[in-house]
């Protein structure tokens, strides 16, 4: 029975709406931590780290909005719409530039020690 549930879902286009979603928020997280990067770069981590951090970020901003319901109904129902485009791309953006600036505050209050 689970087999024929996921079957149903991927000829659905569920499956692929739920990858393009994913791209887009690491996407849109690494621009946001090399932005961020950029923008304060005594907080940034080097290219490769600001990179890596924003990915995390990215898909961590993402997934928190979309618990909280901005833009993840209609992901959820399989649409893939502006909105939920809009929103898993300033979620990827904002998290992923967020999360690169705590990286690089813990990292400079550590080497301070």
């Amino acid at each position: 029975m689970p087999h024929q549930q996921a079957e149903a879902c991927f000829e659905r286009g569920f499956f692929m709406t739920g990858i393009i979603q994913i791209l887009i928020q690491l996407v849109s997280g690494a621009v946001g931590g090399n932005a961020a990067g950029k923008a304060a770069p005594k907080l940034s981590l080097g290219n490769i780290g600001n990179t890596i951090a924003g990915l995390l970020g990215g898909l961590g901003g993402s997934q928190i909005l979309g618990a909280l319901g901005v833009g993840a109904a209609t992901a959820a129902n399989g649409g893939t719409d502006i909105g939920s485009i809009i929103a898993s791309i300033l979620g990827g953006g904002v998290g992923g530039g967020l999360l690169t600036a705590i990286v690089g505050a813990i990292k400079n209050a550590v080497a301070k020690k």
